[in-house]
């Protein structure tokens, strides 16, 4: 059944990873940040794994990923979820936008976009083709959103006041692939929503979707969440640290030390001798010690 509403005053937290691979020294960072703003809140904090895009999730991935944060004593609430399970939900919502007359097939392809000239801060805008012909056959096309001129506002814990004009700088997006897969944008604003999130905190890379999830947040009747991006790692060429750039996993034979360095890559300043201590006590020290003040702000 889907939850329209933070029913609950508790904060409520999240850690969606994608299984696109192992866990590295990036997602460890959001994972900390996530946990400890939760925890230090006396909330609670769930686990998503964002399967959405089957021919992307590698064998094995999402186990080991849970072993991993199992290794590293973080505790999760309740039953992990896996968006590939909940694909009649996001069609629900989907629906919903159709009933509302704002979203429509396109089968423009992707270098007929590029080809229109027009770059945004996520890549190339799309032209608004398909939503001024209606004609368009649904079947085998992808689904996009109307967007509007009206400024999405929001204040991010860290960087403040952040504004984005949807139709400018994003224009209309894609809620469905043409292959069927459901959008992250779509599927992430149902699950925060059915499962009562009230804070989102995040690597500073998704900061420029969070405008669109308000957007549909608003459009789907949701309450508006709060949102906290973190710096981003980079490696030396200052690419993020990811799969795609050879991010080394995690490693456990050391599980300690690489709390401790996130914690203090988020400028947390864990004392020396907390090294010579054990996993539960680094984390009884870091809830207690969790301040946003200390987070050194990237953007």
């Amino acid at each position: 059944m889907m939850l329209c509403g933070n029913t609950l005053a508790v904060y409520r937290g999240r850690f969606a990873p994608s299984p696109t691979g192992l866990l590295h020294f990036g997602s460890l960072v959001a994972a900390v940040g996530s946990y400890l703003d939760a925890k230090s809140n006396h909330g609670e904090w769930l686990v998503r794994i964002d399967d959405l895009d089957p021919p992307r999730v590698v064998p094995g991935a999402s186990k080991e990923i849970l072993s991993t944060l199992d290794s590293l004593g973080m505790e999760w609430d309740g039953e992990v979820v896996y968006q590939s399970q909940r694909n009649d939900i996001y069609q629900e919502a989907l629906a919903s936008l159709n009933k509302l007359g704002l979203i429509y097939p396109c089968a423009c392809t992707r270098k007929k976009i590029i080809d229109s000239g027009m770059m945004g801060m996520s890549g190339p805008i799309y032209p608004g083709t398909c939503r001024n012909n209606r004609s368009v056959h649904a079947k085998l096309s992808a689904w996009r959103i109307e967007t509007k001129s009206d400024p999405i506002v929001f204040q991010d814990l860290l960087s403040g006041s952040i504004c984005q004009r949807l139709n400018r700088e994003v224009g209309d997006f894609v809620l469905q692939r043409a292959d069927g897969v459901y959008a992250y944008q779509l599927a992430v604003v149902v699950d925060d929503a059915e499962q009562n999130i009230t804070h989102v905190v995040r690597g500073a890379d998704l900061q420029d979707s969070t405008p669109r999830q308000i957007y549909l947040q608003q459009l789907l009747g949701y309450p508006v969440l709060t949102y906290m991006h973190l710096p981003l790692v980079t490696n030396h060429a200052g690419e993020k640290l990811s799969k795609q750039t050879q991010a080394t996993p995690i490693d456990l034979s050391n599980a300690l030390a690489q709390l401790i360095a996130a914690l203090g890559f988020l400028g947390q300043e864990p004392p020396v001798d907390l090294s010579n201590s054990d996993i539960p006590s680094f984390w009884q020290w870091a809830i207690e010690n969790w301040r946003l003040e200390k987070i050194p702000c990237q953007i």
